[in-house]
């Protein structure tokens, strides 16, 4: 759910651009534009409309499209005003007319004693409900903040992670130096988008490109590498968890540990990857973002690898190239 309450006007106030536009205006009823959205949902009201007001989705925003327009019309030609006005006697969010169409005035009066946002859009009930539902998923998607660094390389959305000073900040700025993106840095806000994707942006927009970088300070990665180096947001595909070199732990060496981490629900693959003097971390970070791809073209290193030996000692070269031909035990 949303942090805080997300009212009409919130809606109304969203800077949407182009296929994201909802292009909607309050018509009547401002006073309801208070009323808070809590049911990220779009109902066509046909059957309430009709007097069938049982199981009637009423905490969702209500869409009137052409049909339900049309019947809205009829009815008042023959005088059943009592199934609309029984509409307002729920505390409906709003309702939206697409199409650019409008009811009668005596509608809009009731809605206005009611408080009950009308909202109008020159889009289509398809197409709009399209929209709102791709916002709503958004909004009302499950977030939390996590400290790390988010980067895109190679197009895949990686997530540096790691105790403070293990050098996940100057990873990311030699990252950026060779041409890769940053997206947020200490501060992730991550989200799960449709129960299966999982977004991260920086959790303050105004700060999420600036760098803390130890003995040197806060840096401005735009205005040094310019708008190319950044992106607001971007999808989490990978996790590497940078640490201390421990000489006492055994770390994966083949890759066919395939371990993952539970990130609002989606389970996302994670590397451990040891920081020790000499190691070039950019490049493994660099050879693990086209490893991971790789992966999502259906390769996969290490199985192949293994596979090849199993091969291998089935042929019976491995034996002969420990023992010999002329080997007398």
């Amino acid at each position: 759910m949303a942090d805080k309450a997300f009212t009409v006007l919130d809606l109304l106030e969203l800077e949407l651009k182009e296929q994201n536009d909802l292009c909607l205006k309050c018509i009547a009823g401002r006073k309801g534009l208070s009323r808070e959205i809590t049911v990220p949902d779009v109902n066509r009201p046909g059957l309430a409309l009709s007097g069938f007001y049982e199981s009637f989705a009423w905490q969702r925003v209500q869409l009137f499209g052409r049909g339900e327009t049309a019947y809205l019309k009829k009815l008042e030609e023959d005088k059943k005003m009592d199934n609309i006005l029984r509409l307002f006697e729920f505390n409906i969010p709003c309702i939206v007319f697409a199409y650019g169409l409008s009811p009668s005035q005596e509608f809009l009066d009731a809605a206005a004693r009611s408080e009950c946002a009308i909202l109008q859009t020159s889009l289509e009930s398809t197409e709009f409900s399209t929209r709102l539902l791709r916002i709503f998923s958004n909004i009302f998607a499950p977030r939390k903040t996590m400290h790390g660094v988010l980067v895109e390389v190679y197009g895949l959305g990686i997530l540096l992670t790691g105790s403070s000073g293990v050098g996940k900040s100057e990873c990311a700025l030699e990252l950026v130096e060779r041409g890769h993106r940053l997206v947020a840095d200490d501060v992730v806000e991550i989200r799960c988008v449709n129960g299966n994707t999982i977004l991260g942006q920086g959790a303050n927009s105004l700060i999420s490109h600036h760098m803390e970088i130890r003995g040197l300070g806060i840096i401005n990665v735009t205005q040094l590498y310019g708008v190319g180096s950044v992106r607001s947001s971007k999808e989490v595909q990978l996790v590497i968890k940078l640490e201390e070199w421990d000489s006492a732990k055994v770390y994966d060496r083949i890759g066919t540990a395939h371990d993952t981490i539970d990130l609002l629900g989606v389970k996302i693959p994670i590397l451990e990857v040891p920081v020790k003097s000499g190691r070039n971390l950019p490049i493994i970070i660099e050879a693990a973002a086209m490893n991971e791809r790789l992966k999502y073209m259906g390769y996969d290193s290490a199985r192949d690898f293994s596979q090849n030996v199993l091969k291998w000692i089935e042929t019976g070269q491995a034996q002969a190239a420990y023992y010999g031909s002329d080997d007398s035990y």
